[in-house]
């Protein structure tokens, strides 16, 4: 039997990018004016507040990160906040890639990654919440890395 000389003595290769595993770091769902907001809310739309955020850091073992998606979403009903809702969503990741493509691949990769996850936790809340579920539109995660390297090369 002929022996393969190109896989012979080689270890098979690393995927560049690997989640090792997700979590809900942090779920907070408020309604502070419950249930008498609910009266309001009938028949009227809420001013939908989204703000998000990305943290990424190395952890102790070489090439193994943490990202965390934070997401807040405010709900206002006539200047009356109807809810609150808080989410850090993260990723630990191994990254077998140059080092100089960690940070684009970290701020910008792993969050559109995460992102399906964190959309439906949030329908899920909202609707488990007795409020109507909440789709999150898509995020363009790599206009947000930009205006954030803009802003502190801006700094400098």
């Amino acid at each position: 039997m002929a022996k393969d000389n190109k896989s012979e003595g080689k270890q098979p290769q690393q995927p560049a990018i690997a989640l090792l595993s997700q979590y809900i770091k942090d779920l907070s769902m408020e309604i502070p004016h419950a249930p008498q907001i609910f009266k309001k809310m009938q028949g009227v739309q809420p001013k939908i507040g989204v703000e998000v955020n990305i943290e990424a850091g190395k952890l102790e073992e070489e090439g193994i990160f943490n990202v965390l998606l934070n997401v807040n979403v405010n709900g206002d009903v006539e200047d009356e906040k109807a809810f609150i809702l808080e989410l850090s969503y993260g990723a630990v990741v191994a990254l077998n890639i140059p080092q100089e493509h960690f940070e684009p691949v970290l701020m910008v990769e792993i969050p559109h990654m995460i992102f399906p996850y964190v959309r439906q936790i949030v329908s899920t809340t909202m609707a488990n919440a007795g409020l109507p579920p909440l789709m999150l539109n898509p995020i363009d995660f790599a206009g947000m890395y930009q205006a954030r390297k803009a802003q502190g090369e801006a700094k400098n």
